[in-house]
């Protein structure tokens, strides 16, 4: 549990920066430049998503149930996670109507997974990881609609150039495609394969 929570802190942590910690972010900046932040910003979240995908399954292999979801959850947790993944893929994709109709798709799609995983899963490791990043989610939100669309922006903000595009049919069709597309890899093998649980096979979501 504490290299998940560790895990947690990085990943989370530094995706706050610009939210939370806007001064400190820019002295970092000012510090070991543009390019430096962006490498110490990519290392600390490739080791804090390590860090909590390994510290989920060392968690999930001594399991603290908290609660027992009810039978069907796991499906309208597919739907969810289904509907998320089309959210993440809205945020860059230029003149797409989810974009331009929910505005921050990014943060929405992370509350939808986060909240779709608590359904349909009932343990303290899951209640930890898909908890924390449902209440990151939501402060990071309620950030996010006080400020508009930005030339540089960090994973949960969206572009200004994408945010000013018009929405069109095109750009709309291949949100949606590249969504259920992506979705439907994770679902039937990506989700085997990183976090080592099928969510369509015997061992459940």
């Amino acid at each position: 549990m504490t290299q998940l929570l560790l895990g947690l802190i990085l990943f989370l942590g530094i995706h706050s920066m610009r939210v939370f910690a806007d001064g400190l972010r820019t002295a970092a900046i000012a510090r070991i430049g543009p390019l430096g932040y962006k490498g110490a910003y990519s290392v600390i979240s490739v080791v804090g998503l390590l860090l909590i995908i390994s510290g989920y399954q060392f968690a999930r292999a001594e399991p603290v149930v908290l609660y027992t979801p009810p039978t069907g959850m796991a499906h309208a947790a597919s739907l969810l996670t289904l509907i998320a993944f089309v959210l993440l893929v809205a945020a860059y994709i230029p003149g797409n109507i989810f974009l331009k109709k929910v505005k921050h798709p990014m943060t929405i799609g992370v509350k939808t997974w986060a909240f779709a995983h608590l359904l349909s899963n009932g343990s303290l490791a899951d209640l930890v990881l898909f908890g924390g990043f449902l209440v990151w989610a939501v402060l990071v939100f309620r950030s996010a609609r006080r400020r508009p669309p930005v030339e540089n922006p960090g994973i949960t903000e969206v572009p200004a150039a994408i945010a000013a595009q018009p929405s069109s049919i095109l750009g709309s069709m291949l949100t949606l495609a590249i969504g259920v597309g992506v979705w439907a890899w994770f679902a039937f093998q990506g989700h085997a394969l990183l976090i080592g649980v099928a969510p369509f096979g015997s061992a459940g979501q």
